[in-house]
């Protein structure tokens, strides 16, 4: 039986079958405080293999800086109607603001700079921390994963989505910085769960940018003694194909299949369909 880099023993997980019916979708917010740890190049990626599994995959932009946007060749500078007018127009139909991207079961909603006026505005609106999952209640039933790329803070709009979210995946990166803020983002979803969001989950955390050395191997450990089995059994190496990928707007599992970095995150995904988080 094969094992992980932190020596516990697993099945390898198979490679699913498509899906025949679409929906209900699992909504996965993808969170961290801390910028730079792989948030938005995981949320692509993992939502890239689940797609190229037969999965109706919608990632949220919900990062101002727009880089998930970006990654999946979406320019939002120039589209009108982004996740920013959908939360403040109850009226307006979330189909309009969905963008299909050229790679199949994989759709996104965009976001710019314009969301980064959402927080201040957010504090005056009725009902504030359920906004997100206002507008995402009418498209849940037409995909099978909601992945949405949080900004790195613990403000409203990361609790929108929490709120909005079944449960939460922690990218970490491999460095002992990247540890320090884990427990502030803990709290924050502790305070959401017993407060809002009852059924808000953990489904895992994610070791990234990881490098065979000392460093990382004693960071990992870190990390394993924190979170116990909620760590993936697969870790994300570091790689120049990543920001290759984002250059090339495509996930790393279609820019470069065969490369290690791109079997990493299907394995990922392989994993969170194994443990029944995704259908």
């Amino acid at each position: 039986m094969p094992t992980d880099l932190l020596g516990r023993e697993y099945e390898t997980f198979p490679a699913p079958e498509p899906l025949r019916q679409h929906g209900p979708a699992r909504v996965i917010a993808m969170c961290n405080q801390k910028g730079g740890v792989g948030k938005t190049t995981s949320s692509i990626n993992i939502g890239g293999a689940l797609s190229q599994y037969g999965r109706r995959v919608l990632i949220v932009d919900f990062d101002p800086q727009g880089a998930a946007s970006v990654g999946l060749g979406i320019n939002a500078n120039t589209i009108d109607n982004t996740i920013y007018t959908a939360l403040f127009n109850p009226r307006m139909d979330v189909h309009d603001v969905i963008q299909h991207t050229e790679f199949e079961n994989l759709d996104i909603i965009p976001a710019n700079i314009d969301l980064s006026a959402a927080e201040v505005q957010l504090v005056t609106e009725v009902g504030r921390e359920q906004i997100l999952a206002s507008v995402l209640r009418p498209i849940r039933n037409e995909y099978d994963v909601i992945i949405v790329d949080c900004q790195p803070s613990l403000g409203l709009l990361t609790v929108n989505a929490l709120t909005a979210a079944d449960g939460v995946i922690i990218p970490v990166a491999a460095e002992f910085f990247a540890l320090r803020g884990v427990a502030l983002l803990m709290q924050s979803i502790e305070k959401v769960q017993s407060r809002i969001n009852p059924g808000l989950e953990i489904y895992g955390v994610l070791v990234t940018m990881y490098t065979r050395t000392l460093h990382c191997e004693e960071v990992l450990q870190r990390i394993y003694e924190a979170f116990q089995d909620k760590v993936f059994h697969t870790v994300i190496s570091r790689s120049i194909k990543l920001p290759d990928s984002t250059v090339a707007a495509a996930p790393i599992t279609i820019y470069a299949p065969g490369h290690k970095t791109s079997k990493e995150y299907r394995e990922v995904a392989r994993e969170l369909i194994a443990r029944g988080v995704i259908a």
